[in-house]
């Protein structure tokens, strides 16, 4: 959704989709009506929606969105709006669409540092492991969203849609560090305080001498290593296999289309 906060100035998710039919509308003036309608609906477009929200409004209240919705309300709110975005690409002749679902938050540097500092999100204590309530609603939008991905792919007759799963790859990762020649599955490679989740990464200069071996770059973002180990799994099915579903994004780059 990217609502606008004041200390998170993000575009609306209506301006994205405004900014896409504006270059379809370029691509017919450039390409013909034709080319361009050949060239729409033989590309995969991306869709990865949902994290600011979680961090930005729920996870950090602002705007008040609590009083607003409960855990599984937003995350209805949030999926909506995905489909929303679907069909309406659809209806622009999209038809091959990669959707991203959203990472395991509960695990972020951020999220450690405040579980660390206070009790109130989440059951345990301060031992650094992954917070359990947090991750829940994150699973929630996720399974939620793939099973609106499946009613879709049913019900528009051309679509190829297909959900990737980074929640369940980077917790691969978490729990098999050595497997995938990482060695810290906690601390932020670039951040202050503790698990580097009391600040940002101000300064480049303060990261880690190897963010190779580091599962996350900072606050929220996972490392261009893991980024690296997601993207090769998601279009060759390998090391992690079946992290996009129903297909790879290679079978659905490759996937035929129909013709006008």
């Amino acid at each position: 959704m990217n609502v606008p906060t004041s200390n998170h100035p993000l575009q609306s998710l209506n301006q994205q989709l405004r900014q896409v039919f504006e270059t379809f509308q370029l691509l017919e003036l450039q390409l013909s009506p034709e080319n361009a309608y050949h060239v729409i609906k033989s590309s995969v477009f991306y869709l990865s929606f949902g994290k600011d929200d979680y961090t930005n409004l729920f996870l950090r209240n602002s705007s008040g969105i609590r009083f607003k919705y409960d855990g599984h309300a937003f995350a209805h709110v949030l999926v909506n709006e995905m489909v929303r975005v679907m069909r309406n690409l659809y209806a622009a002749n999209v038809r091959k669409i990669v959707c991203m679902g959203i990472l395991p938050l509960g695990c972020a540097p951020r999220i450690l540092w405040e579980r660390h500092n206070t009790t109130d999100i989440g059951a345990g204590d301060a031992t650094g492991e992954c917070v359990g309530e947090i991750n829940l609603r994150v699973l929630e939008y996720n399974t939620m969203l793939e099973e609106r991905v499946v009613e879709l792919n049913s019900e528009l007759s051309e679509a190829h849609i297909v959900f990737c799963d980074v929640y369940q790859g980077i917790m691969e990762i978490i729990q098999n560090p050595r497997r995938y020649r990482f060695k810290e599955v906690k601390m932020a490679c670039c951040g202050l305080g503790p698990y580097g989740g009391m600040a940002g990464c101000v300064d480049p200069g303060l990261a880690c001498h190897d963010a190779s071996t580091h599962v996350w770059w900072d606050l929220y973002n996972p490392t261009p290593a893991v980024n690296s180990l997601l993207a090769h799994s998601a279009w060759f099915g390998q090391p992690m296999p079946n992290i996009c579903r129903p297909v790879t994004v290679q079978e659905l780059a490759t996937a035929p289309i129909l013709p006008r």
